[in-house]
């Protein structure tokens, strides 16, 4: 997994890029959690989600926002870590341009900040959410949520609650046209622990599942009903 460096909004950023065999490979972005809490891209939900999306014949990316590690700049409590997102996206599609899709996936922090930019890039096709802290910030810009996605929590999670996300998960998945899935990982607190391999075999499923379904192709129209004499 080479070291990359690119240029964010507020100095150079810091990440690990994986390159998918396919010429079309699609891309995923993966977002740490928060700065001010010891998150970074090697955190190990992070590293689960980067290697189930690696499995699957992604280009994949997770970096470190402003401030953290090598990554230049100082925390902005969100507007500028949002900007920072963004920034990787498009090296991410300067490098991969004949793409065939493009997911965000976070984890807390990260998964606030990668549903922000599910709103504002129309060309993400799909998302993973990883215990988004549904208490602790503002998802109502989700309105309504532009794609499909998972959503997983742990049932023993002490700093989300998991019937916070449970009711975020449920106004999504009422929404027309996209489908929302929502899985719980039984007696996982917020950081997973022991449970990091049920986490990326569940990533992983859904992965194959949602992968298949946008790779096939479009349903046919009904034959037109022969003319009535």
């Amino acid at each position: 997994m080479p070291e990359v460096i690119f240029n964010g909004p507020d100095g150079r950023l810091e990440g690990r890029y994986h390159h998918g065999k396919s010429p079309n490979a699609p891309l995923a972005l993966l977002l740490h959690p928060h700065p001010q809490h010891g998150g970074t891209m090697n955190n190990k939900v992070v590293y689960a989600l980067y290697h189930a999306f690696v499995r699957r014949g992604f280009s994949t990316l997770r970096f470190n926002f402003r401030g953290v590690g090598r990554s230049q700049g100082k925390f902005d409590n969100g507007q500028g870590e949002l900007s920072d997102a963004a920034s990787a996206l498009d090296w991410m599609q300067s490098f991969n341009p004949n793409a065939s899709a493009c997911w965000i996936g976070g984890f807390s922090f990260g998964a606030w900040i990668g549903m922000q930019l599910l709103m504002r890039r129309p060309e993400l096709d799909g998302f993973v959410s990883v215990a988004p802290p549904a208490n602790m910030f503002d998802f109502t810009f989700l309105a309504p949520c532009p794609s499909s996605g998972l959503i997983v929590h742990g049932t023993d999670d002490d700093l989300v609650p998991e019937a916070s996300v449970a009711k975020l998960a449920a106004k999504l998945a009422s929404q027309r046209n996209i489908r929302v899935r929502y899985r719980t990982i039984e007696g996982a607190n917020h950081f997973f622990g022991t449970h990091l391999d049920t986490l990326g075999e569940m990533v992983d499923s859904y992965l194959m599942d949602a992968t298949a379904e946008q790779a096939a192709p479009p349903a046919r129209e009904p034959e037109l009903a022969a003319a009535m004499p």
